[in-house]
């Protein structure tokens, strides 16, 4: 089989960077008595301020005062964003594929985050080193699946669509870029992808 591929583009988050917010609700809880639960209802009601945070419609302040706001201002914003931040793991062995990949393709993050996260969460880790752009969905302005993400990342590549893989752990952004003529791939597990990888004589 030939490989058609040129650059392959990957998810942040659950995919190279594991993460979840069950010790934010519990630094929160033990913060304040049932600050954290508080935090996860306001949350699931107010899903729609995250999503203009991310897309770059609102800013870090903005964020952080509606939030802050929801919470009563039981806590400081400095507290918060930490206990925000602090979420992720690696996925070791993802992430040792990287260097691996990158001797033959143009590598790309493609991530729906906000610079919350990037300045206090992840943007320390090494394994970035590896990527030729990140393509952060607050920068651009567009958040998977929309159009615009994918092609934004298209506009540093300069290759055709169809020369692009994407692995995403969520349906709807693989689907969003397929919609825009690249392969993509469900992230479920690592073994998978290999396979996946394997098939497509990308390994």
């Amino acid at each position: 089989m030939i490989n058609k591929y040129s650059v392959i583009v990957f998810d942040l988050g659950n995919v190279l960077l594991p993460f979840s917010y069950d010790a934010t609700i519990n630094n929160l809880n033990k913060k304040n008595p049932g600050l954290g639960d508080h935090f996860v209802r306001y949350y699931k009601e107010n899903r729609e301020v995250l999503r203009i945070y991310e897309r770059g419609g609102m800013s870090e302040t903005e964020f952080l005062n509606n939030i802050l706001s929801g919470l009563d201002n039981r806590i400081s914003k400095e507290e918060f964003v930490q206990y925000f931040s602090k979420v992720f793991t690696v996925n070791k062995r993802l992430v040792s594929m990287l260097p691996v990949l990158k001797e033959k393709y143009t590598l790309l993050l493609l991530s729906n985050t906000n610079s919350i996260h990037r300045e206090y969460g992840w943007k320390d880790y090494e394994f970035l080193k590896y990527f030729d752009k990140l393509i952060l969905s607050y920068e651009v302005k567009a958040l998977k699946p929309e159009l615009k993400i994918y092609k934004c990342a298209e506009s540093y590549t300069h290759k055709p669509p169809q020369e692009h893989i994407f692995i995403d752990d969520v349906a709807e952004n693989v689907q969003g870029a397929k919609t825009a003529g690249w392969d993509a791939v469900l992230y479920t597990e690592y073994e998978q992808l290999i396979a996946d990888f394997k098939e497509r004589n990308i390994l």
